[in-house]
């Protein structure tokens, strides 16, 4: 009887025992690193936790047993500020908190048979993975690419630190619920930037290895843009505005001479000279400082709105004065952080335009135009000057050149993408190892790591460690005088950025080194799991981080993992699993009461890894019930040599158990290596084992229960391990040849048309004469042949007869 408690528990020993999930030193073999996003230790796992795994592990088990050397670990994404959180609520320190959720969360991944290595588990908060983190930041501060800047943030006032405009949801905190307002502040920036045209050139490399929406986010968040940058001087009767000048990009320069009033940011610097000017109302200004206190994402979702600023700027052409407006829509970190605004010929610029009234005017496909919307294509210019007549595209690249040659302006490329704000106010967090000197400026720690105090007050008010009495207080590493060292800590981001690396180098080598010689051989990742929510921040930033290690001397390839599979989530009741649904579902009960094998052969069946899955306990059960027949079936079969099965001579019931057997091996090929449909295999999987209960020869069955665990295996690796060492000391774990004898069948099915309407379906020996098929053809549709004049007999090999009668 099959127990599953028992044979999980054996069979984690003995791979235990085995070092089954360590990888090999032997560099000659060929590797297969597989890597699964890894999780925050909230303190239990859930079933989006299994998916992904159960995915990952699959894949890992393949490959070892089709002979890869495989790299397969398992680490904590361990800061951040819900451990501050449970020190609030619970009055636990933060790494209390934080380490017995790892030792749980292990115990739990581990009782599921994942196959993890267990000398490269880490944990982001790991004082020794810090040290290298400091190292990491430190050598990119001295390359220029982490710098420091003033800029306005999005601030988050309950939670007392930084949040990046992806962490902006609906105008609130991600992680608190609580809004956002903007807030200028000095912090560290990561020159993302400097690598923004490789990162889009190298999607090209990840095309049919990465899904296509990916590509497509990551393209669209990175935003290359061609264009003309030009400079405008301002008109105004306050002398403190007049004559001071600023520039606009565009994309569409054929379109200037329908240029009707520019835009600036609320934060752009003649903006605030105007809101220190008597020039408009109080109550523009407060309209102004509104909007200067909303998001990015905020203003992009609300409706536009705008206020004439009371100046001009003079067109760069027809040196017409035309109005300067303030309006939500423009970003001042875009660009210059004005634009010019043509609304006859762009959609937004005509809603703002329409809803302030400003003129609108035409001067694209003069016969195209409705006047009643804008004309946003291209087409051939109209009242432009020298420029009437030309298309769009050589009106463009004309008065790019013109602008050039008079010096007025240039061409540009521009990019959406921003540089990376890492600076966190929370105590949680890695260090940012900077020491802040009155003669020296902003010097590097020397001696890192730059450790956590353990003697903080928690209290959900500000940063900790600003507060802290002593952690502040230092000597310059520099002049070795009094300074200040720096309290903010990074982005939890910067950790998950490059921990595939640290996970690629020897243990061994973990308390000398950040990256060894041994990641050369493992990087990049061969196959990545993880959730879509992932496709911009982690995934990018991890791509930066990949290009920027190269060019540091750490690594030696450009991206750091070939495919990427991102897995649907998990769904109870048609909504997503969530604690305050109360739809939850807990894999320890599912392990207690059926096993890890019934829980991860559930959870690859219902549903294609890419797509959602909706929790089902009554597929569980059939789970369940699936594997006690292949138990109590395989148990009961009399072992015997099958090296040399003659076919031909076999049992129609018994060719067909081969067919069904070897149909799963080819499905197992195809979903491993290319669609990672785990479904369809466990269905191949079921179907073999149902032909195999109408199989009576002992060597097609030991042959098919042999190849149908090793298939198996990945999958539910305690129960085929268990069958496969009773039957046959576990020797079938391993490659198998598709043998094509298996595919040739002695019958063929044909359909039988009379006039083209199906009538009948005849099964004749493969070998068969066309006369002989004709022959049983017509005595099967013989009613439908009284009476009548045969005119005409088809016969396609193989697939069909139609029979013309009138």
């Amino acid at each position: 009887m099959y127990n599953a408690k028992e044979i999980e528990k054996k069979w984690q020993e003995i791979w235990d025992k085995e070092n089954y999930y360590e990888p090999s030193t032997d560099f000659s073999k060929e590797k297969k690193y597989i890597l699964s996003m890894f999780p925050y230790p909230s303190g239990k796992i859930h079933m989006g936790h299994v998916r992904n795994y159960a995915i990952g592990d699959a894949l890992a088990r393949h490959y070892r047993i089709a002979g890869y050397n495989v790299l397969h670990p398992l680490g904590f994404d361990s800061f951040g500020m819900p451990a501050e959180n449970a020190a609030i609520k619970y009055g636990l320190h933060p790494k209390k908190w934080t380490y017995e959720n790892i030792d749980y969360m292990k115990k739990e991944l581990y009782s599921l048979g994942f196959s993890f290595s267990k000398t490269r588990l880490l944990a982001t908060s790991d004082e020794i993975y810090t040290k290298f983190e400091q190292e990491i930041f430190s050598k990119m501060y001295e390359a220029g690419l982490i710098y420091t800047k003033k800029a306005n943030v999005n601030w988050c006032d309950h939670d007392k630190t930084v949040l990046a405009n992806e962490q902006v949801e609906d105008g609130k905190c991600w992680r608190c619920g609580h809004e956002v307002i903007q807030k200028s502040m000095n912090g560290y920036y990561v020159k993302i930037t400097e690598y923004a045209e490789e990162l889009l050139k190298d999607l090209k490399y990840l095309e049919d290895k990465w899904p296509n929406q990916v590509l497509t986010m990551q393209e669209n968040w990175i935003g290359k843009s061609d264009g003309l940058e030009f400079e405008l001087g301002i008109s105004s009767d306050n002398k403190e505005l007049d004559g001071l000048k600023f520039s606009v990009f565009t994309t569409r320069a054929d379109t200037i001479y329908g240029l009707s009033y520019f835009a600036l940011a609320p934060e752009h610097e003649i903006t605030k000279k105007v809101l220190d000017s008597d020039l408009i109302s109080d109550e523009d200004k407060a309209k102004i400082k509104s909007m200067q206190n909303m998001s990015a994402k905020a203003r992009a979702q609300s409706e536009k709105e705008g206020v004439f600023l009371g100046i001009y700027a003079i067109h760069p052409l027809t040196k017409e004065k035309l109005p300067v407006w303030v309006a939500n829509f423009v970003l001042a970190d875009y660009g210059s952080g004005a634009v010019m605004a043509v609304p006859a010929h762009d959609e937004r610029d005509y809603e703002f335009a329409k809803k302030y009234n400003l003129n609108i005017k035409y001067v694209i496909n003069k016969d195209s135009i409705s006047h009643n919307e804008p004309f946003t294509e291209y087409g051939v210019l109209f009242d432009s000057d020298k420029y009437t007549g030309l298309d769009s595209a050589s009106a463009r690249e004309q008065i790019a050149k013109d602008f050039e040659s008079l010096k007025i302006g240039k061409k540009i490329i521009n990019y959406k993408l921003r540089d990376w704000g890492i600076s966190r106010q929370r105590y949680w967090g890695a260090p940012i190892p900077i020491v802040k000197c009155k003669d020296c400026g902003n010097v590097l720690e020397r001696n890192l790591p730059v450790a956590l105090p353990e003697d903080v007050v928690i209290d959900g008010e500000g940063n900790p460690l600003e507060k802290h009495p002593t952690f502040k207080q230092c000597k310059c590493p520099k002049c070795g005088k009094d300074a200040i060292r720096e309290s903010d800590t990074m982005d939890t981001f910067f950790q998950s950025s490059w921990y595939f690396a640290r996970f690629a180098s020897n243990p061994a080598n973990w308390n000398t080194k950040a990256i060894d010689e041994e990641a050369k051989y493992w990087m990049n990742v061969d196959q990545y799991i993880g959730g879509i929510e992932h496709a911009i921040l982690h995934l990018l930033y991890a791509r930066f981080f990949q290009k920027a290690l190269r060019d540091l001397g750490y690594l030696n390839v450009n991206e750091p993992f070939e495919r990427l599979l991102t897995q649907g989530m998990v769904l109870k009741d048609g909504a997503k699993m969530s604690k305050s649904k109360g739809n939850t579902v807990d894999p320890d009960l599912i392990i207690e009461k059926y096993g890890a094998d019934t829980a991860r052969l559930f959870i690859l069946f219902a549903a294609p890894p890419q797509k959602e899955l909706e929790w089902n306990d009554s597929a569980v059960e059939g789970a369940y019930r699936f594997l006690n027949r292949l138990y109590d079936k395989a148990s009961g079969i009399n072992v015997v040599d099958f090296s040399n099965i003659n076919h031909a001579n076999l049992s129609k019931e018994n060719k067909f158990a081969r067919l069904k057997v070897y149909e799963a091996l080819k499905k197992a090929d195809d979903v491993f290596n290319k669609t990672y449909a785990f479904n369809t295999l466990i269905a191949a999987c079921m179907e073999s084992l149902n032909a195999l209960n109408n199989a009576d020869d002992d060597m097609v069955l030991s042959e098919g229960f042999a190849i149908i665990l090793s298939i198996l295996e990945p999958i539910i690796p305690h129960i085929a391990s268990e069958l496969s060492e009773k039957l046959f000391n576990r020797k079938n774990i391993k490659n198998y040849e598709i043998k094509e004898e298996v595919f040739v069948s002695d019958t063929i099915k044909l359909g039988i048309s009379v006039n083209g309407k199906n009538r009948a379906e005849i099964e004749v020996g493969a070998s068969a004469s066309n006369d002989e098929i004709l022959a049983l053809a017509k005595e099967k549709v013989s009613k439908w042949l009284e009476e009548k004049t045969i005119v005409k007999e088809i016969y396609i090999p193989n697939k069909l007869i139609n029979i013309v009668i009138k």
